[in-house]
């Protein structure tokens, strides 16, 4: 099985991908030592046309391949797109665009919460697929035909689930329905968050508004550490010590090596010289500009069993709309919906989820619709 290695190989099958009005995509990388991930292979097809693009061959410059990416005249269909659009912005500099996720778009066709690409070659084909591939190391060369194999596999079959999903979703007239979610998908915010934003990655519980600081300041230099290094960030600092640093605010090595967290002589590094910088900074900072804590919302007396009310709606109109329930609201959603009603403002009361399921929610909570058994099943009904 053929590798395109060179410049002129490699213009030469984006020329011929180019005349298509969609390519299936797919990559294939290792990300478990470094913060980027490292690209390794880029598969592409379209009708007529498969290519095997080995990034790492020296002196192959990728640009006719980002200029396909960037190609407004041509789909991108991928399966679980973020990380794949995730490499493409870290080396290329811009979001594919526009997108097709095939995973997104089934879910939206009744294929069920996150059916993985196997699961759906296999609805829509009928063909099983070898996965056995699917954690060798990529890196390693030269690649055995079985990884090139089951490389190729994951773009030549996704040309028939992109055919059959995008002809579904226009008999059920649901693409803006996916057009919304690419939206999203294709947001430069999705891959490119402002350091400041990382402690929002971290589920903190914190009492007094230093802590608060503490754990922004900190885990916004952890993200510039490892950015910086392309390291993982809990290769420069775990999530729990920066936990322990918001409550116990060391001032020099000395504290700093009394924390439990800390591994034996770490203390004494530069890193953590940088560290104890922040945390000196942060600790200067004015009482009053300190971050204020988010107010604690006590949900109203009731709000989980109508959580629960509305869970079962939901599976009543998933079920009706053949749509998985996922797509159409979240945990988050539900419990909103369940205090604030109509007014909650998420995503399930908004757009055409609101269309599906939002106003029916909202006419639960009214008061205005009711669940009941009916002949063994849950149906939903009107109140007198």
């Amino acid at each position: 099985m053929h590798v395109i290695t060179t410049q002129k190989e490699l213009e030469a099958v984006i020329s011929a991908l180019e005349k298509s009005t969609f390519v299936t995509v797919d990559t294939e990388f290792i990300r478990e030592t470094t913060f980027w991930p490292e690209l390794c292979l880029i598969q592409m097809a379209a009708p007529g046309v498969n290519a095997l693009i080995d990034p790492l061959a020296p002196d192959l410059d990728l640009k006719p391949f980002f200029a396909l990416m960037a190609n407004t005249a041509v789909i991108k269909v991928f399966h679980a797109a973020r990380q794949d659009i995730e490499i493409v912005f870290h080396l290329g500099g811009l979001i594919p665009h526009p997108v097709f996720d095939t995973q997104v778009a089934a879910m939206v066709c009744g294929f069920g919460d996150s059916v993985s690409y196997d699961q759906l070659v296999q609805k829509v084909t009928g063909v099983h697929l070898d996965k056995s591939s699917r954690f060798t190391d990529w890196r390693h060369r030269p690649l055995s035909e079985k990884q090139l194999s089951y490389a190729l596999a994951d773009v030549t079959h996704l040309i028939d689930v992109y055919l059959h999903l995008q002809a579904q979703l226009e008999r059920e007239g649901r693409a803006h329905w996916l057009n919304e979610e690419m939206e999203v998908l294709t947001s430069r915010e999705t891959y490119d968050p402002p350091p400041d934003h990382a402690w929002k990655r971290l589920k903190v519980r914190l009492r007094k508004p230093i802590e608060l600081a503490m754990v922004q300041a900190v885990a916004a230099w952890r993200e510039h550490e490892a950015r910086e290094r392309n390291v993982p960030r809990g290769r420069v600092l775990k999530d729990d010590v920066i936990y322990e640093i918001a409550q116990q605010q060391p001032r020099d090595a000395a504290a700093l090596a009394r924390l439990r967290t800390i591994p034996k002589g770490w203390e004494r590094s530069s890193t953590a010289a940088s560290l104890l910088e922040v945390v000196d900074k942060t600790l200067h900072i004015p009482k009053e500009k300190l971050p204020k804590l988010p107010k604690a919302t006590q949900a109203p007396e009731g709000t989980g069993a109508a959580s629960e009310l509305l869970k079962v709606l939901l599976r009543q109109v998933a079920d009706r709309q053949g749509v998985a329930a996922k797509v159409l609201a979240s945990g988050d959603d539900i419990d909103r919906i369940a205090a604030e009603g109509e007014k909650a403002d998420v995503p399930a009361m908004q757009g055409w989820r609101r269309e599906v399921f939002g106003n029916v929610a909202a006419r639960l909570v009214r008061g205005e619709l009711a669940l009941k058994f009916d002949n063994k099943k849950i149906s939903i009904f009107e109140t007198e």
